[in-house]
């Protein structure tokens, strides 16, 4: 692969939500290795599945022997992004964002090389110029090229106002600042690219026209979609809570299961995004239906387990689970009931005698002594559909003995 099969890659994949200067864009891959950056605020110590999609593209263009830049926003961190946000940020202290920044670090550990040359990532910290910067000659020098009457035009802003909500100011320059992220990351490092996901559109957009007045020099940008499951899920949540990144952080088994768990429709999809399967195998396996999903959902979850824990993990992980749903006597052993679906997660603990009443269930959920299909879970009134049945059942457990395969009926 060379530098210019990014972008084909990229839109081939479904990576793509929007671009600037499609043409011009195309021409600069054209030209060699590009370098582009995302930035990634340190607002908690792990990123979760639903940033994976950034990490990808990120990896992508390490692949195709570009550079991919890691931003890490330790001085944005200190106002905090309202985009997408209907409330402001809870301000963290110096000592928080330096432990965030550290977790943050490790995630992409197992999806990137750092080094000097192309092909190779590196990581870069905001705080290096942020922390710097004079007041009056920073408004003087960037100030100067913003409109308010465009920054009160943003979504992140308008979405405040519309709704009576206070936005600080403080938080008003945020956008002024990872503007000029894009400025010093061109000046320092070559960067003629920004990334990002589809929130932030209208920052990326700022900051390459930055780059434009201040430096009369190319800049870009691509957003990628929102990805949320075929039932309008956000990625990186379950009834358990977070999907987390950092690999201490979730069991090779765990990680596998959330991909295994994928809804039907979303399989294909899901493997151009998550895996780097050839796409001529990815469109082979999204066309499986019936059972025959089952299978193409286990290849999902072992590649995408792979990236993250390593392919002796992901293939363990996937053995274990094989073991536990297909083994003759593992399955055939367990006590079975037929419930209508869509059902509460207690009523069927309910129905299934794994409580004695739905204070119970709520209590043994509290406890976390509930998994579905083998992954805890956290919320007693979680709606357990169809979707969550693996060959027609759907795997109960209470405690580490007590276990039960649901069906529909």
């Amino acid at each position: 692969m060379s530098a210019s099969d990014f972008l084909s890659i990229i839109r081939e994949r479904g990576f793509v939500h929007q671009m600037t200067e499609e043409t011009a864009l195309a021409a600069h891959f054209a030209k060699g290795p590009v370098t582009g950056y995302i930035g990634f605020d340190a607002t908690a110590d792990s990123l979760h599945v639903g940033s994976l999609v950034q990490i990808m593209l990120l990896r992508w263009m390490a692949r195709t022997g570009n550079r991919p830049v890691v931003l890490m926003g330790g001085g944005t961190t200190k106002i905090g992004d309202p985009s997408g946000r209907d409330e402001t940020r809870m301000i963290l202290t110096e000592e928080r964002i330096a432990e965030n920044k550290a977790g943050i670090r490790r995630v992409f550990e197992p999806f990137l090389t750092f080094g000097d040359t192309p092909g190779t990532a590196m990581m870069l910290d905001n705080a290096e110029w942020l922390d710097a910067l004079a007041y009056i000659p920073f408004l003087r020098e960037v100030g100067r090229h913003f409109s308010v009457n465009r920054m009160l035009s943003m979504d992140s802003v308008k979405l405040r106002l519309e709704r009576d909500q206070p936005l600080t100011f403080i938080e008003f320059n945020y956008m002024l600042l990872q503007s000029y992220d894009f400025v010093e990351l061109r000046r320092r490092h070559g960067v003629t690219l920004q990334m990002g996901g589809s929130d932030q559109w209208g920052n990326i957009v700022m900051g390459a026209d930055l780059v434009r007045r201040m430096d009369q020099q190319e800049a870009f940008g691509i957003t990628t979609p929102l990805i949320t499951s075929a039932s309008g899920a956000k990625m990186g949540k379950t009834a358990a809570g977070a999907v987390w990144l950092n690999a201490e952080r979730v069991s090779p088994y765990d990680y596998w299961q959330f991909w295994r768990n994928a809804e039907d429709a979303d399989v294909g999809r899901f493997m151009a995004l998550f895996t780097e399967l050839p796409m001529a195998e990815v469109r082979r396996l999204g066309a499986l239906q019936g059972a025959e999903v089952n299978e193409a959902k286990k290849i999902l979850a072992t590649e995408a387990c792979a990236l993250l824990h390593g392919r002796a993990a992901a293939e363990a992980a996937a053995e274990t689970a094989r073991q536990a749903f297909e083994q003759g006597t593992a399955a055939e052993s367990l006590p079975s009931i037929a419930h209508a679906l869509p059902a509460s997660l207690a009523d069927l603990l309910v129905s299934a005698g794994l409580a004695a009443s739905k204070g119970e269930a709520r209590r043994l959920v509290a406890q976390n002594g509930v998994r579905l299909n083998d992954a805890a879970v956290s919320d007693a009134a979680m709606s357990v559909t169809e979707s969550d049945l693996r060959d027609g059942a759907a795997k109960l457990s209470a405690g580490k003995k007590k276990h039960v395969l649901v069906r529909a009926g």
